[in-house]
C-alpha cells in the first residue's frame, strides 16, 4: 500500500496501490461494450496496453529544483533530490529503418513553455505541426514498438511510479581547467625543502625511449566538469502529483534549474529482460511496485490519484533479490 498526505503533519492511509497506475485509459463496462456494438458493429474495442517486460517507456525532461532531506520508516536521514516536469508534451513518434532491416523506434518530448520570439521558424513549424506551444528544451527517447505516445500528449510525474529505480541525465557543473589534485585526486609531492614550488604538480608523466610516448587516458590537468554525466539506479521516493515534482534518492548532476533527462533504470530493466529470456520467474520492477503506466503517465491520470504518492520501504540497492 502507498501512503498520502493530506495535510502537513496528517497522515492518512492509502486509497490506491501501485499496480492501478498501469492503466492510463478507462476499460469499458460489459454494458458500455454492448451498447457500442450494437451503434457501430465495425467498432473493435481495443483492450488498454500492458507494460511487459519487454518494453521501453519513454523518458521525462524535468528541472533541477534542488535538494532536501527525508526520513525513512526507521528514522534514518537520507538525502533527495527534487525534479519538476513542467509543460512536458510529446512532440514527435519516430520511427526509422535501419540497415540491419530492423526499425528504429523513438518518442520526442519537449518542455518548458517559452515566447515564440525565441524560437526558430523552422521549430515554430514543428511545434505547430505537432499542435503544442513553442519549448525550450527538446529530447529524444528509444521506445519500443509498443510504447508510442499520441503526439500532443501531456506527461506528468506520475509516469515514474515510487519505488521503482531511474537514470538521470544532465550536463555537470563546470569547474575550469583544474589540476591534478583536483581533478583526479592526487595527493601531490612531498611539500618540504627540496620540492620547491612543484608540491601540486602530477610528477612524471613519460616513460623511457620505449615507447617514446604518453598512453591515451593519462590522468593529467584539463578542463574539469562541464559534460553530459548519467547517474544510474536512483530510487524514486515520492511523486507529487499536484505540483509535478519527483523525489529523487541521492544527487543528479547539474545545477539548478537545469534539465533534467529522466528514464527507467537501464540496468535494473535489462538485468530482468535477461532472466526472463531465461526462463526465470524473477521480479523485475523493484518490491512494491506490481506494474508502470504504460505507455505513458498522463495528465489526466495524475488527476485521478492522491496529491502526494510515496514509495515502500526503500531498499538498499536495485540488485537485491526481492523478498
Amino acid at each position: 500500500m502507498l501512503r498520502t498526505w493530506t495535510g502537513a503533519r496528517q497522515r492518512i492511509p492509502a486509497v490506491c496501490q501501485i499496480r492501478l497506475l498501469h492503466n492510463s485509459q478507462p476499460v469499458s463496462s460489459p454494458a458500455t461494450e454492448a451498447s457500442t456494438s450494437k451503434a457501430e458493429p465495425d467498432a473493435v474495442v481495443e483492450a488498454p496496453k500492458k507494460w511487459t517486460p519487454q518494453s521501453k517507456r519513454t523518458g521525462l525532461i524535468a528541472l533541477k529544483r534542488g535538494m532536501t532531506s527525508m526520513w525513512n520508516d526507521q528514522g534514518v536521514k537520507f538525502p533527495v533530490t527534487i525534479l519538476q516536469v513542467e509543460d512536458c508534451q510529446v512532440t514527435a513518434n519516430i520511427k526509422t529503418p535501419k540497415p540491419d532491416h530492423t526499425v528504429y523506434h523513438a518518442v520526442q518530448v519537449a518542455a518548458v513553455n517559452r515566447s515564440p520570439k525565441s524560437v526558430t521558424n523552422q521549430m515554430q513549424g514543428h511545434f505547430r505541426k505537432a499542435e503544442v506551444p513553442p519549448k525550450r528544451y527538446v529530447k529524444e527517447f528509444p521506445v519500443t514498438s509498443d510504447a508510442h505516445v499520441p503526439v500532443g500528449t501531456t506527461l506528468s510525474a506520475i509516469h515514474f511510479v515510487p519505488g521503482q529505480y531511474v537514470d538521470c541525465v544532465a550536463k555537470s557543473i563546470g569547474k575550469g581547467f583544474q589540476g591534478v589534485m583536483k581533478k583526479w585526486g592526487f595527493h601531490g609531492l612531498a611539500a618540504s625543502h627540496g620540492v620547491s614550488v612543484s608540491h601540486r604538480s602530477a610528477g612524471s608523466t613519460g616513460h623511457h625511449q620505449d615507447p617514446g610516448r604518453i598512453f591515451p587516458g593519462k590522468k593529467m590537468a584539463g578542463r574539469m566538469g562541464g559534460k553530459q554525466v548519467t547517474v544510474q539506479n536512483l530510487a524514486v521516493v515520492r511523486v507529487d502529483t499536484a505540483l509535478n515534482l519527483v523525489y529523487v534518492r541521492g544527487q543528479v548532476p547539474g545545477v539548478d534549474d537545469a534539465p533534467i533527462y529522466i528514464r527507467d533504470a537501464k540496468k535494473v530493466m535489462d538485468i530482468g529482460r535477461h532472466n526472463a529470456a531465461k526462463g526465470k520467474e524473477e521480479k523485475i520492477l523493484p518490491k512494491g511496485v506490481d506494474d508502470l503506466p504504460f505507455p505513458a503517465g498522463t495528465d489526466s491520470l495524475a488527476k485521478t490519484l492522491p496529491p502526494i504518492i510515496e514509495a515502500p520501504a526503500y531498499r538498499r540497492s536495485p540488485f537485491t533479490p526481492p523478498e
